[in-house]
């Protein structure tokens, strides 16, 4: 080998040490993240594998083996909009016996709602609903007027009902959550973690009935004077789904929030080999609120779709 051959290969070398060098710390780093999760490296890789979710805050929990799977910033401080709700109704289900009594919509806060630009589920203050209907219009359409006049049924106040939220919370520990309303109108003191809403919906989905509500796709209201066909209600998660896009896995049910603070929310339960998965995303950028991207659509059938992988 002449001289000159033999320098070139010479200087080659320190570059390809330097390629090994790189590769190995990153295989630590995937590694050790697994082993973090307690899993191993060829299950958790899928979820860094082109890594490209626009929600900065995510939680994945597998509800057989009790583990998280995934999490992103899943501890950090976030708003929860109308994630809320989802306290709001295992609380009023822990306390209301028969679903079938008349609740009527309460007048004062119905007023302050609309003022605020709540959404709503569709009902007229004063109206005869039932706790059922009122319940079904709090966690499918998201409906500010069903969440507070469960509130105010239950607890006497909406006030008095924010206390027995806070208490429940710390009740399972929730360490990094605070309610100031019972329908999650934006509210600096209150916040949560995507972890702390992935354990309150694991929790809540251990009632029959909350479970129920959560995965129903649609729901017809009593008949009331104000409504004599009832109201078509409809989960804000589940009609933006189809077939097509769940390819292995399929989401059951879910709610969504969303406000400029608090971005593009969705808390979801859904179904991989007969199994069941939780997934929070929060914090999907919001340029919009008129015209949201649904940026938390596609992180969420993403992660599902991630989870499929696992073997």
């Amino acid at each position: 080998m002449e001289k000159g051959e033999r320098s070139k290969l010479k200087n080659r070398k320190p570059k390809l040490v330097r390629i090994s060098v790189f590769t190995i710390v990153l295989l630590g780093v995937l590694i050790g993240t697994a082993s973090k999760l307690n899993l191993d490296s060829q299950k958790v890789l899928p979820f860094f594998v082109q890594n490209t979710y626009a929600s900065p805050y995510i939680y994945v929990y597998d509800r057989e083996s009790d583990q998280a799977i995934y999490e992103e910033s899943a501890g950090a401080k976030v708003y929860p909009a109308s994630l809320t709700k989802i306290m709001t109704a295992i609380v009023t289900l822990e306390h209301v016996d028969d679903l079938s009594v008349i609740a009527p919509v309460d007048r004062r806060t119905f007023g302050e709602l609309l003022a605020s630009n709540s959404s709503m589920a569709g009902f007229r203050e004063d109206e005869e609903v039932t706790y059922q209907d009122l319940l079904y219009g709090t966690l499918l359409t998201s409906g500010g007027e069903a969440a507070n006049t469960l509130a105010v049924h239950v607890a006497g106040s909406v006030e008095n009902f924010v206390l027995m939220m806070n208490d429940k919370a710390a009740e399972f520990s929730l360490n990094g959550t605070h309610f100031t309303s019972p329908e999650g109108l934006h509210d600096d003191n209150q916040y949560t973690t995507a972890s702390d809403v992935g354990k309150l919906l694991d929790y809540a989905l251990a009632n029959e009935d909350f479970k129920k509500m959560f995965t129903q796709e649609t729901y017809l209201t009593t008949s009331t004077t104000d409504h004599p066909e009832g109201i078509l209600l409809e989960s804000t998660v589940l009609k933006y789904l189809n077939e097509d896009q769940q390819i292995g896995f399929k989401i059951i049910g879910g709610k969504s929030g969303t406000t400029s603070a608090a971005g593009q929310c969705w808390a979801t339960l859904g179904l991989v080999n007969n199994r069941e998965y939780i997934v929070i995303v929060m914090g999907a950028p919001l340029k919009d609120i008129s015209h949201p991207d649904q940026a938390q659509i596609r992180d969420t059938l993403n992660l599902y779709g991630k989870l499929s992988q696992l073997k």
